[in-house]
């Protein structure tokens, strides 16, 4: 069997930190091919991209993502014994848990909870000579959330946990401070998902039944057992915070709406389906999940390389995303690409890939989709803004990317909606 090249780098890992969203789409491109072997942190590992990596990696019960990620990161984005960190019928029962995110009531439960939160907010921006769009839409998906799951929270409690959520998110891809402001907080608010367990199992009215965490508090696993309080508290976590995470896309639409002006003008002028492609371009385009990693479970061949079992393995999500032979001018931002997109779920995989309900594809994309569709509508048709001079590049090297200034407005004008035709 042929071998598949090598980066003759010792090992790759400050290069990863350096090159960030770009290691392993470079390095594609030197050695022409979609699959090449590195080290990291000292290990072999074999990295890939595109869409057949994408059909390779995302086969359902070929890979475990125990171990795969750091630790460090592992601990702010999912945490040990959570639904991600399990595979087979441990996996499918845990993961029916959050399988009513799919669901239309629900999403739009969600959006509706966030349009309220934003309504409230906009009229105290009015008032201030600048807004950090990006800290601002954090804290009101944090309400948002919240409240929908069953567990409204207070003025300063928002703010507070809206800060942990984010912390939790900024640090996922750091080495350093920022990772360990990320863990500090992430044990305060576990602590306090915790008490929140507690408390929805010993009084039966403390959460509404039929919520978000109702449901996880009372969840049983394979066993018929309910998880622990801190498993429950980490499953708990994952809903809350990879909804305060929407942030960035909703800060990367606002970065778009100012540098495509042509893009904000037929959103104004409702263009059909013109919002959808919009936001799935802006998922497509910026930078969200730079990789996925796994370690293979049952051996198999892809691209005449043998993969056994335990190697650890690399998707480039970030490159998939911008592959030139799967989206034409893959740098140019252009949403009308998408009213020809084919649906693939290997080929557009900001949040993952395959199928949600065989494999770990993130059963939250929907309501990613509806919430940013959302919060373009409101900074499009409910408010008006200036954009001061600011630095709005974004670096690649920084995991997770964010524009420098967080996009920053000024000037806040709330235009009353307009109100929708009767479905």
């Amino acid at each position: 069997m042929p071998a598949i090249p090598r980066d003759d780098s010792f090992d790759s890992t400050l290069a990863l930190l350096s090159d960030g969203y770009t290691f392993i789409s470079k390095r594609c491109a030197r050695f022409q091919s979609d699959i090449f072997e590195t080290r990291l942190m000292l290990r072999r590992a074999v990295c890939t991209m595109g869409e057949d990596a994408a059909r390779m990696f995302f086969h359902p019960g070929r890979f475990t993502r125990r171990g795969a990620i750091p630790p460090t990161t592992l601990m702010l984005l999912q945490d040990l014994g959570s639904v991600q960190t399990l595979d087979g019928a441990a996996h499918q029962r845990r993961k029916q848990m959050f399988m009513p995110l799919l669901e239309s009531p629900a999403v739009d439960g969600l959006a509706q909870a966030m349009i309220r939160h934003w309504r409230a907010q906009l009229a105290k921006w009015e008032r201030q000579p600048q807004v950090v769009l990006h800290s601002e839409v954090e804290e009101i998906l944090c309400r948002a959330v919240c409240e929908w799951a069953g567990i409204p929270l207070a003025d300063p409690e928002a703010r507070q946990r809206a800060e942990e959520f984010s912390a939790m998110i900024d640090g996922s891809g750091a080495i350093g401070p920022r990772n360990w402001k990320g863990q500090a907080l992430r044990m305060r608010t576990e602590q306090w998902a915790r008490g929140l367990i507690t408390t929805a199992r010993s009084s039966r009215h403390a959460i509404p039944e039929g919520s978000m965490a109702h449901a996880i508090a009372l969840h049983g696993d394979t066993d018929g057992k309910l998880l622990d309080a801190r498993t429950a508290a980490v499953e708990l976590i994952n809903v809350l915070r990879p909804t305060v995470a929407v942030a960035r896309f909703i800060t990367f639409a606002a970065l778009a709406l100012h540098a495509y002006p042509d893009c904000r003008a037929r959103l104004a002028a409702g263009e059909d389906g013109y919002a959808e492609c919009f936001v799935q371009e802006v998922r497509r385009f910026y930078p969200f999940f730079p990789l996925i990693a796994g370690h293979v479970l049952v051996p198999f061949e892809w691209r005449a390389h043998r993969f056994s079992e335990g190697d650890w393995v690399f998707l480039d999500m970030y490159g998939t995303n911008h592959d030139a032979r799967i989206w034409d001018e893959p740098e140019t931002f252009r949403p009308e690409r998408f009213r020809h997109w084919d649906q693939s779920p290997f080929n557009f995989i900001p949040q993952g890939g395959g199928d949600y309900l065989q494999g770990h594809r993130c059963p939250g994309e929907r309501i990613t989709i509806a919430l940013t569709r959302e919060a373009v509508r409101m900074l499009v048709s409910e408010m008006r803004y200036d954009v001061p001079q600011q630095d709005l590049q974004i670096d690649l090297s920084r995991m997770p990317a964010i524009p420098a200034s967080r996009f920053v407005i000024s000037n806040v004008r709330r235009i009353e909606p307009v109100a929708r035709p009767a479905a």
